[in-house]
Formats: structure tokens, C-alpha cells, sequence
């Protein structure tokens, strides 16, 4: 596989310099990436990067994943309008932890091959540099001019919102680039991949490479994902999309890549999957001539849910989004966990009654009518139960007056309620 030909078609390449794909074919190699360790779970903005470096390994290369506990504790200036919040260690080192389990699921940590994924933390080889001894060593060989001119010191000093910046974002790339040149040192790193945005400190640190080392080194950057209406990728009205089903349910995760458009959909296929090229395009003509059935969103949900959670979270998630559509049962509706009720339910009207009136049961006609207002009259239940219209549980309702008691509860406190075809109602027993 040869790794630029596989980016290139995945529409995976923004910038890239010169010899990057002459020393990638003369030898196996070593790039490096950085992931932000400021939460302790990647979100899905984070997998553009992670999927380079499964990408870069399948080429039989070999990938390192840089946590920047360090440059973390600073924050990167790039595409931010002001500082942001430091991290302490304890947290930092949390973060990091948590990370690199769920890198594993993405890079070959554990094999021996020659090119099986590392994991470094800036902060080992940077907590115990003197400030003294950065500035002699690694601020001499970089001129405040070169570093003024990248894009993302001139764009904080001339927006007009901007609070200035101050030395210590100001340094980020000098950080950086000391990273990339320890990593060339020590690892034999020879390339570095990142956003559109790294572009400057990349080659911050490919420039400080030649003056300390006098080698070659090389900067490959991806393009910043958009979505096709303009709006911000990974986010929705909660928040991003995390790896971490405690942030973001498999459900919810599973959700955002089915209801993705289909323009998003023939891009995200290409960078989000491992799916080959032939059966990408097979996928992408059967959406041009099928778009109702949605299977580039459909494959799409279901290889990246896989991924990052398991098969057997995509199976749930994939039965329970069912659920709102009519196609499911009773027993699907009882498999489900709380959290996944909750998210399948979210925008549904909820009404609440005492747990204590279930004990002794209570007439449906009297539940839905009385107790809620999920009817406006008894009257209206009963013809709409005579019709076949009302379910309990995803089950019809065939007597308007049947008893219903704990034994329904879902979860142990949620009864579901149907009236029709489209309404729902979530009846909370407290």
C-alpha cells in the first residue's frame, strides 16, 4: 500500500513537502502525530489524525502518537481567539491513560513488527529542560521574524477581538519544534503529520531539524474537516461527539454518522473507514441511484460504531434506532439500558407519576387520560384503542381498561406509550 496514493484519493492531503513521498518509498519510516490531552476521552475531530496514523502503519510504516502533556499545559494558539485553562499533572497523566486505550483500538501497540505504534508524552523529555538551557539550545536557531510570520501569530495579533498573546502561547511552536527534534533523535522520526492548522509548527520544527541536525525532515498536513452546510464538524447541540460511550452513548455516536448528509457521507466514508476504494465507489453509485435507502450512511454508521465501541454495541444501536421508526418489538424496548432509553426518547413529551400508584395497578384508560394527558378525555382513548392505536411497551393495547402495574416498568421506573403511529410519551414512575 503505498501510503500518499491512499491519502490522495481519501482526499486526505492538504499540504505536503517536497521528498515527503520519495522517503516514504526508500525505507521504512517513522512520523509522528500530536493529540491534545486536555480531556480524558478523543473526540471524533481527533480521528482525522488517528486514522492517518492507521493509515501510515498499514503502509507498513511506523506511526508514533505524541500525547502533549506538555505543550497541553500551554494550549496552541492556532485557530483560538485566547488562551485557554492549564492542566495540572495528576490530570494530564489521567488523560493520557485513558487516550492511549482508546488508540489502541485504531494502531498495533502490542505485536512485535517492526513498525508497531509508540506512545510518547512530550512532558517526559521537557519537564526537567531549564528555561536557561531551551533558550540557548533551542531559541538561538529560531528568529522572532520567522516565527512572526506564521499564520497563526498573525492572525491572533491582527484580529480585532484578540487580547494580544502572550509568551507562553507565544513559544507554543518553539515547544513544537523541540518535539519533532527530540523525536528525529531518539526515534528516528523523520515526518510529521497534523491539521491544515499545524502547517506553521510543523515545519517550525522541520527548520530547527536542519539547523541542529543538518538532515532532512518532512511536514504532511490534512485537510480541517467541514460539514457540507458550512457547519462545524463533531458538534452537536449537547457538545462533541466523544470516543467515550460515558460522554457519548453508542446510540448517540451510531446516530450522528447515520443522519450525517449525503455529500458528508461520500466524504466521511473516504476518511473515517478503512473500506477500499472499489467498494467505496460501489457504495457511492448505489447511493446516487438508491439516495432513499442512505447506504453510504448506513456503512458508514456501522464500521466506525464498530470500531470505537464494538459489533455488538452497532447491533444495539442499530436495533434500537428502530425503535422510533415502528419496526421493533417489545423485547428490543426491554434489552435497552437506561441511558439508551433516555437518548432514544430525548425529544418525547414525559409526565410523571407516583411509583406507589402502580402497585396496586391502574387502568390504562385512567393512566393515560387522568393521571397524564397523553389523551384529552377517556372518551378519546377508548375509540383510539378500538382503532388499534395505542401501545404500552411497543405492545397493543387491546382493552382500554387493562391494568397496568409495576411488572411494565422499563429500567425499572419508564413506561412508553404510543398513540398512533408517530407519538410517543415517556411516563416516568417515581
Amino acid at each position: 500500500m503505498n501510503f500518499i496514493e491512499e491519502l490522495k484519493w481519501r482526499g486526505m492531503i492538504h499540504d505536503m513537502m517536497p521528498g515527503t513521498e520519495q522517503q516514504l518509498a526508500k525505507e521504512l519510516t517513522s512520523a509522528y502525530l500530536g493529540i491534545d490531552p486536555t480531556a480524558d476521552s478523543l473526540h471524533i475531530g481527533h480521528l482525522v489524525g488517528v486514522m492517518m496514523l492507521q493509515h501510515f502503519q498499514r503502509a507498513g510504516h511506523r506511526p508514533i502518537a505524541l500525547i502533549g502533556g506538555a505543550t497541553g499545559m500551554i494550549g496552541d494558539p492556532s485557530m483560538k481567539s485566547k488562551e485557554r485553562n492549564l492542566l495540572d499533572e495528576v490530570t494530564l497523566n489521567h488523560n493520557q491513560e485513558c487516550i492511549k486505550k482508546q488508540l489502541a483500538k485504531f494502531l498495533d501497540f502490542e505485536s512485535d513488527a517492526p513498525n508497531k505504534a509508540v506512545l510518547v508524552n512530550n512532558y517526559e523529555w521537557t519537564k526537567n529542560y531549564t528555561f536557561l538551557h531551551f533558550i540557548r539550545d533551542i531559541g538561538k536557531h529560531i528568529t522572532v521574524n520567522y516565527m512572526m510570520a506564521k499564520d497563526s501569530v498573525k492572525k491572533r495579533l491582527a484580529a480585532e477581538s484578540s487580547e494580544g498573546m502572550s509568551f507562553t502561547e507565544f513559544s507554543y511552536q518553539l515547544l513544537q519544534g523541540y518535539d519533532y527534534l527530540y523525536l528525529c533523535e531518539n526515534y528516528g522520526c523523520r515526518l510529521q503529520m497534523g491539521g491544515s492548522d499545524q502547517w506553521g509548527n510543523i515545519t517550525t520544527g522541520t527548520e530547527l531539524i536542519r539547523k541542529k541536525l543538518g538532515c532532512e525532515s518532512f511536514a504532511l498536513t490534512c485537510p480541517l474537516i467541514t460539514k457540507a452546510d458550512g457547519g462545524k464538524f463533531g458538534k452537536t447541540e449537547s457538545g462533541n461527539v466523544w470516543l467515550d460511550p460515558r460522554y457519548t452513548s453508542p446510540y448517540k455516536f451510531y446516530q450522528f454518522w447515520l443522519n450525517v448528509s449525503d455529500t458528508d457521507a461520500e466524504k466521511y466514508i473516504k476518511i473515517f473507514t478503512a473500506l477500499p476504494k472499489e467498494e467505496i465507489e460501489a457504495l457511492t453509485t448505489e447511493q446516487h441511484e438508491t439516495p432513499h435507502l442512505r447506504p453510504l450512511q448506513k456503512r458508514l454508521a456501522r464500521e466506525i460504531t464498530t470500531m470505537v465501541h464494538s459489533a455488538r454495541d452497532f447491533e444495539a444501536a442499530a436495533e434500537a434506532s428502530q425503535i422510533l421508526f415502528g419496526n421493533s418489538t417489545a423485547e428490543t424496548l426491554k434489552k435497552l439500558d437506561e441511558a439508551t432509553l433516555l437518548d432514544i426518547f430525548a425529544a418525547v413529551p414525559v409526565f410523571e407519576i407516583s411509583k406507589s400508584e402502580l402497585a396496586a395497578g391502574v387502568k390504562a384508560v385512567d393512566l393515560l387520560a387522568e393521571k397524564t394527558q397523553i389523551f384529552p378525555s377517556k372518551g378519546e382513548m377508548r375509540k383510539t384503542v378500538q382503532a388499534g392505536g395505542v401501545s404500552i411497551n411497543r405492545e397493543k393495547l387491546v382493552d382500554f381498561d387493562s391494568i397496568i402495574n409495576h411488572s411494565l416498568l422499563l429500567c425499572g421506573k419508564y413506561i412508553l406509550a404510543q398513540r398512533g403511529r408517530k407519538n410517543y410519551f415517556l411516563i416516568v414512575a417515581k
